[in-house]
């Protein structure tokens, strides 16, 4: 279960660097191009994304000590 959640959720959060990369060199939005009305959805999972990436990290670091 966590490694399909962590692989997902690294899928997502790369997505949105390649988005906000496409955005800041080419002024081009490729998630609201495809889904337009529904890129908040996106949004917000990549967002989500992140924090359960940061909260593997975090919580993989206290359980080791």
């Amino acid at each position: 279960m966590n490694y399909a959640v962590k692989w997902i959720a690294w899928v997502l959060v790369v997505v949105g660097a390649f988005n906000w990369g496409l955005i800041g060199f080419f002024n081009f939005d490729l998630v609201a191009a495809i889904f337009s009305s529904m890129a908040y959805l996106v949004y917000d999972l990549v967002g989500l994304s992140a924090l359960v990436l940061i909260f593997f990290k975090v919580f993989k670091h206290k359980k080791k000590k």
